[in-house]
């Protein structure tokens, strides 16, 4: 991203607060596969953000990167002041238990729990008595629309419902941001719709950032803006909403 690309972000969405979290210049390989050539963005609290691109231009990597599942082979992602990529494992464990929220695409629920419990399993780590922590996972799920759906595992719930469940688990902490790999990737045109609607709803209500890889133009039209990779660079920035 250059500096005019970087105002035409500011100015997207006013002078107000400075970002969220920042990325500057990532790179990244993958054996001898370069995913990240120099990528940069800025994420926004409040803000969807749609990372776009073919197959293969890095937006997973950029993605594990910005939420610190991934070290970068250079260049730098701060985040209140903190340089991800200079923390120990466990400090980031903690940033992903507390601060971050993460979907992967299939949801990676653990299937011997029940959907209560895989929701509330964030909290429990965190020390929240069980009762408390289960309290919250149900509230959690009943705003994602899966009332009744609580003492069912994963095998036993449509894909949909799934996905939801892992949406609630990611957002049941409280995070200042989210981020979510493909979250749609496994559903029907329906199931999408439900899944993104409930996510955007509660993101806005909540000031929670997401970032939000897809490939799917029905996904990204929930963005508020829309980045877009071509071989592990930023190339382009759009304004969706």
């Amino acid at each position: 991203m250059t500096h005019g690309d970087t105002a035409t972000a500011t100015a997207t969405h006013g002078t107000a607060a400075p970002p969220l979290l920042t990325a500057r210049d990532l790179v990244k390989a993958h054996g001898r596969t370069e995913a990240l050539r120099g990528a940069c963005l800025d994420l926004r609290a409040g803000e969807i953000l749609a990372v776009t691109g073919a197959s293969g231009s890095g937006k997973s990597t950029l993605l594990h990167c910005l939420a610190g599942i991934v070290r970068p082979d250079a260049g730098s992602v701060t985040y209140g002041g903190l340089r991800l990529e200079e923390l120990p494992e466990k400090r980031l464990s903690e940033l992903r238990r507390t601060d971050f929220g993460v979907v992967f695409q299939f949801g990676q629920l653990i299937p011997e729990l029940t959907a209560v419990d895989n929701v509330a399993l964030p909290l429990l780590l965190a020390g929240t008595p069980r009762a408390e922590a289960r309290a919250r996972a149900g509230e959690w799920l009943e705003r994602f629309g899966v009332r009744g759906q609580e003492e069912l595992r994963p095998g036993e719930m449509s894909g949909g419902q799934a996905q939801r469940a892992a949406l609630a688990r990611a957002l049941v902490t409280g995070p200042k941001a989210v981020f979510a790999d493909e979250p749609t990737g496994a559903l029907d045109s329906l199931a999408t719709e439900q899944v993104m609607t409930a996510l955007a709803h509660t993101a806005r209500d909540s000031g929670t950032a997401v970032l939000l890889v897809t490939h799917d133009a029905q996904v990204a039209a929930y963005a508020d803006r829309e980045v877009r990779l071509r071989d592990g660079a930023v190339s382009q920035l759009e304004v969706t909403a």
